[in-house]
């Protein structure tokens, strides 16, 4: 499996048969040109997962491609048909199964409602894991292997980042949901996680548009 970063919260997932994009979102523009996708994930409605926008533009140009959305994520996609995604499905999307958990996005303040999320966990055959949370560090799923792990929020605080990732304990992670940082504040934000994050967890920080391997 081949995972590439395309900003913030969106990456690309390569097997040699399948391509599965997840949260291409309206803090990044690399993914508005990419084809022959299986699958789109969204995890949730707010606009830096899901640029409803541009996202027209990918799905027209792959009809074939699989929309598989959390279901408030439906009524922003206009004429474009979409699966919804419930907690506790399991879904087939070429060589990848993917496990749909979650419910909620995370509380960022009691006077601002609160919105659905779910996170997604990607297998391809009888290899690792790898987990995408979205926008919520309630769920902690065992077992996983790579944990894309938002680094920044306005519903987080660093050391809330790194519970979430000390709970989940994967052998390696890597940091997303980062677009809110400024040039200077982002290695701020790593420097943290590496000293506090348990040893046992190695930490990728791969450059936007390098793809790597799981």
């Amino acid at each position: 499996m081949k995972i590439t970063r395309h900003g913030h919260a969106c990456l690309l997932i390569e097997t040699a048969s399948t391509r599965i994009l997840i949260d291409p979102g309206n803090y990044s523009t690399t993914w508005h040109d990419l084809g022959d996708l299986d699958a789109v994930l969204i995890t949730h409605q707010h606009h830096d997962h899901v640029d409803a926008q541009n996202l027209g533009a990918v799905i027209e140009a792959n009809p074939n491609a699989r929309l598989v959305v959390e279901p408030a994520v439906v009524a922003m996609l206009g004429p474009h048909t979409a699966e919804t995604a419930a907690v506790g499905d399991h879904l087939e999307l070429g060589e990848v199964s993917v496990e749909v958990v979650g419910g909620q996005h995370a509380v960022i303040h009691d006077r601002i409602p609160r919105v659905g999320n779910v996170g997604f966990i990607l297998r391809e055959g009888d290899g690792p894991t790898l987990f995408h949370p979205g926008d919520s560090f309630a769920t902690v799923p065992s077992g996983i292997d790579f944990l894309a792990l938002p680094l920044a929020a306005p519903w987080a605080r660093v050391s809330m980042t790194i519970d979430f990732a000390n709970a989940v304990r994967p052998p390696r992670l890597f940091p997303i949901h980062d677009s809110t940082l400024s040039e200077a504040g982002r290695p701020v934000y790593m420097r943290m996680c590496r000293e506090v994050i348990e040893e046992t967890i190695a930490i990728d920080d791969p450059a936007l548009g390098d793809g790597f391997e799981l």
